[in-house]
């Protein structure tokens, strides 16, 4: 204990709850009363890094020249890697020396970019329900978070139309998670070009997450935001190697886009961050010139799991769409139910731990998310025990 009374900032006070940390509690006391837990809650590839990155972080490692400090923006040799796989993947032009910076996982870069362009009171659009880390980033740096409900009728799309004009006039800054957390929802291209216009219109910065759009369904491959004529003009979009190559503990991803706004957030890194240790950069170089041969093994098991959770889900009669893309399932909650009770309920009953819809946002009422990142096997567990309780 302190010797006198410790007060933290506003910024910290004024958090809202951690999204987790009542779902642990219970967990812990379903453990305790010796339940064996699926864990459906959080998506942490639980499938390996595919070998020739790990050997080539194992020889990189051994290099002396590594084991200095990195630069801030990240190795020009990964940089360029990154422009090349966006020439590749999406038939964007970027450059590497400009245009791309390398990031301690997509998630700093997101929650560091208002710093560069929030002063107090300035207005940030947020998708709703979304990841946590955009109104936080805009709490932090004195700005304020305007919702835009993402809703089964508007397609779990922002509805760019329903943003009061005064709003979009006082706003600086755009987020958007395309394929969705949580909702896997996918955005056109032609969506994409509504959203530049306006941006343009309106004199804001967009900030595109694009953490999942290699973990896709069917063939349908997702489109970049940087694809859509003009956005790289008006924005940025973060990427992360997490999700792609299975290397959430790796930290490392990056952003491409608009070069001012890639000199801010830049600039940011400087002054408060650092760089990448450089043979994770270099096994981030050989991750980015795999065949997509690797990629598509990883995909299609996610969508046999998506497809056995689905299937099971929708026999037990509940109401959900098919994903597209990412590794979540957006499911509403039965009648007599909200997000929490129904995700105590099903912790309670059956061991299984899913996300209320309402923690990433008050629009996600009435659903919860499902991963499909555990085996096929415990899906079907899963869904056997909730049948067994009638949900």
């Amino acid at each position: 204990m302190a010797g006198f009374p410790i007060q933290y900032a506003e910024r910290i006070r004024t958090l809202p709850p951690y999204l987790f940390a009542a779902i642990d509690d219970m967990k812990r006391k379903a453990i305790e009363g010796g339940m064996d837990i699926i864990n459906l809650g959080i998506g942490d590839p639980d499938l390996p890094t595919p070998e020739p990155i790990i050997e080539t972080l194992r020889q990189a490692a051994g290099n002396p020249k590594h084991h200095q400090y990195p630069s801030y923006d990240g190795m020009l040799s990964f940089r360029t890697a990154v422009a090349q796989w966006y020439q590749r993947r999406f038939a964007v032009t970027a450059d590497p020396k400009t245009e791309v910076l390398t990031l301690i996982g997509s998630k700093e870069g997101i929650g560091h970019v208002p710093l560069a362009f929030i002063d107090k009171g300035d207005v940030v659009l947020v998708p709703s329900p979304g990841y946590p880390v955009y109104p936080v980033g805009v709490s932090f740096a004195g700005g304020i978070s305007h919702e835009m409900p993402l809703t089964k009728d508007n397609g779990f799309l922002p509805d760019l139309d329903a943003i009061p004009k005064d709003i979009a006039k006082k706003a600086k800054l755009m987020f958007l998670n395309s394929p969705n957390n949580p909702t896997s929802v996918v955005a056109s291209k032609e969506y994409f070009k509504k959203v530049v216009d306006f941006a343009k219109e309106h004199h804001i910065i967009v900030c595109h997450d694009a953490a999942y759009s290699e973990i896709y369904y069917d063939g349908k491959r997702p489109c970049s935001f940087l694809e859509a004529e003009g956005a790289i003009d008006v924005g940025v979009e973060f990427h992360s190697l997490s999700k792609t190559f299975n290397m959430t503990g790796w930290r490392i991803g990056f952003a491409v886009g608009c070069q001012d706004v890639i000199a801010g957030l830049g600039k940011v890194k400087t002054n408060i961050d650092s760089g990448v240790f450089q043979a994770i950069q270099e096994a981030g170089i050989t991750a980015l010139a795999l065949d997509d041969s690797v990629t598509n093994d990883l995909r299609g098991i996610y969508q046999e799991r998506r497809d056995v959770l689905v299937a099971g889900l929708k026999k037990l009669g509940l109401s959900l769409e098919t994903p597209e893309a990412a590794f979540y399932v957006w499911i509403e909650v039965p009648k007599g139910f909200t997000s929490a009770s129904f995700t105590a309920h099903l912790i309670e009953k059956a061991g299984i731990v899913t996300t209320p819809g309402n923690g990433f946002g008050d629009p996600g009422e009435g659903y919860i998310r499902m991963t499909v990142t555990t085996t096929k096997e415990r899906l079907a567990e899963a869904v056997d025990r909730m049948q067994k309780i009638g949900w």
